[in-house]
């Protein structure tokens, strides 16, 4: 049977668990704050039916992919098209009953407990899934998302989301943010994300003529690279005017340093015609993250960094599927001497704010929380992809309490694709820190009051501060 206890994540002591659960009932039904996810905003948009349970929790949710994958069930059965052509593609319910069949590959991992939550919340689903009721379900489930209810934005709306902010490329027009904001029959608040990693990373496929198409916007001559500068200024004012509060930028690693314009010019000449070293690229991409702290600082963007993620770590994936598809690994991460440039430029500027997310949890207690307990710019990132779960959760907050406190953090961020499972992210980001600051009210470390307080911050307050979502 599909578990869906009310004090799941709660700590199994008697004396902390009822403080747990007193904590957690006060923020459970606070409306729900997502700065930082990638869910495309043509679905709240257009707000079509579902197509199917395969569509929606399997294909593009690689947290449930790459465990079935590592089990020798091919991406095509998943519903993940070769590029080549060469296999065909699964059908849908194929997809499902690979899910299905294979459920307990998902035992104690976050990918379990968000589709049980889910499953049990949103569907009514007790029994656990198999290669016997597959079909069942898949019917079951259907049948629901042809309901007016199971519509995107109803579920919005159900869901209690305040925020939504998407991912989106800089020369993105926003017409679907401009449309969703201008219709009158949508009330929620989705805004949209500067994301610049393919435009500032010469490493990147197309990345040439992606510098080409910024310049023909902007008016300038590709090959000037001052021209280039000031268009990614300008696309970053106009992502400001259509209600974007952040950058967001995906690297290795979070390397900086500040170029004199003479070098800078030389490496983006030799980037545009395809010498440019390895080395020197990543020496030209760090001067171009040094950039965009700069940028933040006169236009006021919030500078999100997510390092650590070596991407396509399968070269035969890569080539088949193409990216996003299951095969990025966490790589170790180091903070404090590659963003010393970028801090002693601009780490006391007023209102600058950087917020740093890695998936190396070393460096938490190591690195980002000495920085975040001393740099007024600098917040702690919530878990994030391969530490999003239960225990890492705890372990973070364990890492970085004792060093920055509470109020250096981000406030939680669901970082996803899966539509259906925002609520059980932040329903589970919730449950635990109710855990975390119950067993320091049990040990006399803080008292009630105080830890009410702070869990409102943290789902609440927190999260609209560091991303100026009041403004």
């Amino acid at each position: 049977m599909l578990q869906n206890d009310p004090d799941r994540l709660f700590p199994v002591d008697q004396a902390s668990r009822p403080i747990a659960r007193e904590l957690y009932e006060s923020v459970a039904k606070l409306p729900i704050i997502s700065p930082h996810g990638h869910v495309d905003p043509r679905l709240l948009h257009d707000d079509e039916a579902f197509p199917n349970p395969a569509e929606l929790f399997v294909r593009y949710d690689h947290y449930v992919t790459r465990l079935l994958h590592a089990a020798g069930i091919p991406l095509t059965t998943l519903g993940i098209p070769d590029t080549s052509g060469a296999v065909p593609t699964g059908e849908p319910r194929d997809a499902w009953r690979a899910l299905c069949s294979n459920w307990r590959l998902y035992a104690g991992t976050a990918s379990g407990y968000w589709l049980s939550n889910i499953f049990a919340e949103q569907f009514g689903i007790t029994e656990e899934p198999n290669a016997s009721n597959a079909d069942a379900l898949f019917d079951r489930i259907s049948e629901q998302l042809a309901t007016p209810a199971f519509r995107p934005r109803a579920l919005f709306a159900q869901f209690g989301i305040d925020v939504l902010a998407t991912t989106d490329d800089p020369l993105d027009d926003l017409a679907i943010h401009d449309a969703l904001a201008a219709d009158p029959t949508f009330s929620g608040r989705v805004i949209p994300t500067f994301r610049p990693d393919a435009y500032i990373n010469p490493r990147t496929t197309d990345w040439a003529g992606r510098v080409e198409r910024l310049a023909a916007w902007s008016g300038s001559a590709p090959s000037d690279y001052r021209g280039y500068i000031e268009g990614l200024e300008g696309r970053r004012h106009y992502f400001v005017e259509h209600g974007a509060v952040s950058a967001d930028h995906g690297v290795l690693q979070p390397l900086t340093v500040e170029l004199d314009t003479a070098e800078a010019e030389s490496l983006f000449a030799a980037a545009l015609r395809g010498t440019l070293s390895d080395a020197d690229a990543a020496r030209f991409e760090a001067h171009m993250l040094f950039q965009m702290a700069r940028m933040s600082t006169e236009d006021g963007l919030v500078m999100t960094v997510h390092a650590g993620v070596h991407r396509n770590h399968s070269a035969d994936t890569f080539h088949r599927f193409g990216p996003d598809t299951g095969h990025d690994i966490p790589v170790a991460t180091q903070w404090v001497e590659p963003l010393r440039p970028l801090l002693n430029a601009f780490g006391m500027v007023e209102d600058f704010h950087l917020v740093l997310f890695s998936v190396d949890e070393t460096t938490y207690s190591r690195e980002i929380a000495p920085l975040a307990g001393f740099y007024p710019s600098v917040y702690i990132g919530a878990p994030w992809w391969f530490l999003d779960a239960p225990d890492a959760v705890l372990r973070f907050r364990a890492a970085v309490t004792e060093t920055a406190g509470f109020s250096r953090g981000s406030g939680f961020i669901d970082d996803t694709r899966a539509f259906l499972s925002i609520p059980a992210r932040h329903d589970m980001s919730r449950r635990l820190d109710a855990a975390f600051l119950a067993r320091l009210v049990a040990e006399g470390r803080l008292g009630v009051d105080v830890a009410h307080d702070i869990l409102v911050d943290l789902v609440s307050t927190q999260p609209k501060k560091v991303f100026k979502l009041d403004r």
